[in-house]
């Protein structure tokens, strides 16, 4: 396959997203498409409701009436769901559905991406990339989420701080 799958957003009659979900599952099943359409996904979110019984843990939709589906856009993947009832049609222009960003994909949290680095907060490293390859520094800052570290680099006589990818450093 020389195009990768990407998410899509399948917009749906609101509470009908559970019975989407299940009939593409049901379709991808039937018809052998796992290698087109890979995940299904129904962004949910837990949230504590006061009743009169005390409080009460709930999972609901973050987006009600959207369903996330990863996949290989081809004309029968596309077919397929947007004939399934329940389905209104892809976000994006006419028949052309536009596939979320990875940015947009993080930010939803459908795709966690674990990041596991060799160094800790305090440890020295090695720069390895960039304008300042072969420094050596001091790590400031770990920020996993947008994928930076913070070194602390002596240049000149005075510590500065500089701002890296995570991959731009090693341990030494």
């Amino acid at each position: 396959m020389s195009e990768s799958a990407k998410w899509y957003v399948v917009h749906t009659y609101s509470g009908y997203e559970n019975t989407v979900k299940a009939t593409i599952e049901k379709y991808v099943e039937n018809r052998n498409l796992h290698e087109f359409i890979q995940e299904i996904s129904i962004p949910l979110e837990t949230v504590t409701e006061i009743t009169d019984n005390g409080p009460k843990e709930v999972e609901r939709k973050v987006f009600p009436g959207y369903v996330l589906v990863k996949m290989i856009m081809t004309d029968e993947c596309w077919h397929v769901i947007r004939n399934i009832r329940g389905v209104t049609g892809f976000l994006g222009s006419g028949n052309n559905p536009i596939p979320l960003t990875d940015e947009d994909v993080l930010a939803l949290g459908v795709e966690k991406r674990e990041v596991v680095v060799g160094y800790h907060e305090g440890d020295s490293v090695k720069i390895t990339a960039g304008a300042l390859e072969s420094f050596l520094g001091t790590v400031e800052e770990i920020d996993l989420d947008h994928g930076k570290v913070r070194v602390v680099v002596s240049m000149f006589g005075r510590e500065t701080p500089v701002e890296l990818d995570l991959d731009q450093v090693e341990p030494v």
